[in-house]
């Protein structure tokens, strides 16, 4: 109710400049640990994107929707097979040593960049897979690497604030709020790369993305090189911050073993997995009924906006509530927008319901990685994060899987969407009601990060 408050009085605007105006000012102060963090994050996406533009073409709309079939699997089975390079043998090592996570960044992006040109010249051949491979590879280890850097950036950034004389951050700027502005400039530098992409590859063509897509890549890997080493639980960064030290035994093995962890990784994987399901739900349904292309433009662009609107709205709602409620609400407004768009059918209502799914992810990966961010150990969350994205990606896939094999019509998808994002609104729910009251280990209950303890 206070958001509609806010769009009724006109105020909407304001708040959504001065979403952009404090993400823009974090990215240019670079005198800040963070503000250096956030220029990585605006090269990387941005060369992501490029190399997105570079590789995509209209095959998908070009053949029958049964050749189509093979294709989607392939590319699924793609987007899984980096996650068992990152997860078993990246994830340790981005946890080893003061300067392990930014070097990662730095070979992230390095890697990227000595890549691009061998795919610009390959384009035609059969190099270009396991090239595109390895780029995938390297963007899910930066992505992994970003998720652990996050907290030692706030660290190391409240501690030099304090020295300058500048007050504390305010208890509801947690590690969510990074999290979602860190997102935002992501989101806007996609957009911003895909002019200049479109242009060079309308006028030189694809490989010329991928060479200027190089460049993007070393920038970031010169960005990554000014990130500062943090010490991390031995060092007196950390001293106070916890009161005793987990066993590195325990915490090396099962890093997620926290239950706040635990069932907000099985609530933000089902939100995954339903955006998976809804994008090739609709993929195939208008394939299916022959509905023209600027349809899937359409679901793609409200998923785009919907997907800002609730990075926007994040750091609003944080100020009122906890991250674990921020992840019920997001389930929630699935429920309710898959609930209706089943009720009134329709394209429009596909529209609608993408903006709402949209809204709901950016609402919480950002809440989901701040609570990852506090309750995991420092010196295991490179590898924790390398899991957690690894059992993402695979209900992802599990999720556009579904419609990809059994041909669903898009008001029964709107119909299964509801009753999975119901289900799991309920699990989500009653594990936080089992948690009130448990007693939890100090050196896990007390890991307090920027924003305090969850309530």
């Amino acid at each position: 109710m206070a958001y509609i408050d806010v769009m009724v009085n006109g105020r909407f605007h304001t708040r959504l400049r001065g979403q952009f105006r404090d993400a823009i000012s974090e990215l240019f102060d670079q005198r800040r640990p963070f503000g250096r963090l956030a220029l990585v994050q605006v090269l990387m996406i941005a060369g992501d994107t490029l190399v997105t533009i570079s590789l995509a073409g209209s095959l998908f709309f070009s053949i029958s929707p049964e050749a189509a079939k093979g294709k989607v699997l392939l590319y699924l089975l793609i987007t899984i097979a980096p996650f068992s390079v990152v997860s078993p043998f990246l994830g340790p090592l981005i946890d080893r040593g003061q300067g392990a996570r930014r070097a990662m960044v730095i070979v992230a992006a390095v890697g990227r960049a000595a890549l691009c040109p061998f795919m610009a010249r390959d384009l035609h051949s059969l190099l270009l897979f396991p090239e595109a491979f390895f780029i995938l590879i390297l963007s899910k280890l930066y992505g992994v690497t970003k998720g652990a850097l996050v907290p030692e950036m706030a660290a190391r950034d409240e501690e030099q604030a304090i020295a300058r004389g500048e007050r504390r951050r305010e208890d509801h700027e947690g590690y969510a709020e990074w999290n979602a502005r860190l997102t935002l400039l992501g989101t806007i530098a996609g957009f911003l790369a895909t002019i200049p992409a479109v242009i060079v590859l309308k006028t030189v063509g694809a490989n010329g993305v991928l060479y200027l897509d190089a460049a993007v890549f070393l920038a970031g890997g010169l960005a990554g090189s000014r990130l500062p080493v943090v010490q991390r639980p031995d060092g007196p960064a950390s001293r106070g911050r916890h009161a005793r030290r987990p066993d590195r035994h325990l915490v090396a093995l099962q890093p997620v073993a926290h239950p706040e962890v635990t069932i907000g990784l099985t609530a933000n994987a089902v939100l995954r997995g339903l955006a998976g399901f809804l994008l090739f739900l609709v993929a195939f349904g208008l394939r299916r009924a022959s509905a023209p292309l600027y349809w899937y433009g359409l679901v793609l662009g409200a998923s785009g906006l919907g997907a800002m609107l609730g990075l926007i709205v994040m750091a609003r709602l944080r100020r009122l509530v906890a991250e674990q409620q921020i992840l019920a609400i997001a389930l929630i407004i699935v429920v309710v927008a898959a609930s209706v768009a089943a009720s009134v059918g329709g394209l429009i209502a596909q529209v609608v319901l993408a903006l709402v799914v949209g809204m709901a992810g950016s609402l919480g990966q950002p809440s989901f990685d701040a609570m990852a961010q506090r309750f995991v150990p420092e010196e295991v969350q490179g590898r924790a994060f390398a899991r957690f994205a690894t059992r993402q990606q695979l209900v992802w896939v599990l999720g556009a899987l579904v419609p990809v094999v059994i041909p669903l019509s898009m008001v029964d998808g709107d119909v299964v969407i509801a009753c999975v994002a119901f289900a799991a609104t309920g699990a989500y729910l009653i594990g936080r009601l089992s948690l009130r009251g448990r007693a939890l280990p100090r050196t896990v209950a007390d890991r307090g990060g920027p924003g305090g303890p969850p309530r």
